[in-house]
């Protein structure tokens, strides 16, 4: 099924195996109250408890670890609005070399002071009027250094897809695996793993109804760009699918669900106060979506993936009281 794709399920077993000892194996949550709210059996992997908050340094630290020794120790740069940019100054801690890392300049200030605490510099930009990539592969190619992009890279990819391989593992099989979509990178690992161990699952990816630029593009048979997004959820604020994520996710994600930011609010305020677990808003998508309705019937057994849970406590109260 996968042969053809620039990722493979053997990919995502090799990346699991890089990283038995370095990420955390994250707890699987279940909640009689939830099944009985949605009239299915939910199982929620909950990424909010690894390692940097969120489920980005498995693809970080999978990218890192293959770079050649030289390289590796001059350095590796990213850019990402948050998540990413803190799994890649982690990733560069654990493997003893340094990271740059690009972030816009309205990134939430956690998450700016948690890539600064792991030792990485930052360098920022405007996000609605400057082009990170070009940025970011300028910045790169000027100091020699490593660029680790956020998504739409194999090694990336594979990590992301060992949220999945885990979350199968303890469940078994799936009737429906969801996941949210930024650039591409988790669900597109995740449909690789879910559909190779499983393939009649379905998977459904969730935006934010404000930044559809994957659905669109599934919709049209080529990636689409729209302007960049103005969403609660800042680590799906995307303009256009990643090159490589959406080869795959075309091939292998049965549809995309969208969700306003009322919704998100209502995700991670159910999460906080019936879950008891905190979720970012980008953390709360699938869930939200699941929550809302847009998502599957009565009955079945249903994965979510949450992936993410770095948020302060003046954001996470403001977001919640809207």
């Amino acid at each position: 099924m996968t042969a053809a794709l620039p990722v493979t399920f053997d990919d995502v077993r090799a990346a699991a195996v890089r990283l038995r000892g370095v990420v955390h194996r994250t707890p699987v949550l279940t909640s009689r109250t939830l099944n009985a709210r949605v009239g299915a059996e939910v199982f929620i992997k909950c990424e909010n408890f690894q390692r940097a908050g969120a489920f980005k340094l498995r693809g970080a630290y999978n990218a890192a670890a293959q770079l050649p020794p030289e390289q590796l120790a001059k350095g590796i740069a990213a850019y990402s609005s948050g998540n990413h940019a803190q799994a890649t100054a982690l990733a560069a801690r654990e493997l003893g070399t340094s990271a740059v890392i690009l972030m816009p300049e309205d990134a939430p200030q956690s998450k700016t002071e948690a890539t600064a605490g792991y030792g990485a510099e930052i360098v920022t930009y405007d996000r609605y009027t400057q082009d990170r990539a070009a940025l970011g592969e300028a910045l790169a190619a000027e100091r020699g250094l490593a660029l680790i992009p956020p998504y739409d890279h194999p090694h990336v990819i594979a990590g992301q897809g060992t949220a999945a391989l885990e979350l199968l593992e303890e469940t078994g099989e799936l009737d429906t695996l969801i996941a949210p979509v930024g650039g591409g990178g988790l669900i597109a690992g995740s449909a690789i793993t879910a559909k190779t161990l499983h393939p009649a699952i379905t998977v459904v990816g969730v935006e934010p109804s404000t930044g559809d630029d994957t659905k669109r593009s599934l919709e049209a048979g080529e990636r689409v760009t729209i302007p960049v997004p103005r969403t609660l959820a800042d680590g799906q604020a995307i303009s256009t699918p990643g090159e490589i994520t959406f080869a795959i996710n075309q091939q292998l994600v049965d549809g995309i669900a969208l969700v306003d930011d009322d919704e998100i609010r209502d995700a991670m305020r159910y999460a906080f106060e019936r879950l008891k677990i905190v979720l970012e808003p980008s953390g709360a998508t699938a869930l939200a979506a699941l929550l809302a309705g847009h998502i599957g019937g009565r009955g079945g057994r249903i994965g979510i993936i949450a992936s993410g849970g770095n948020i302060n406590t003046q954001r996470f109260t403001d977001v919640i009281n809207g």
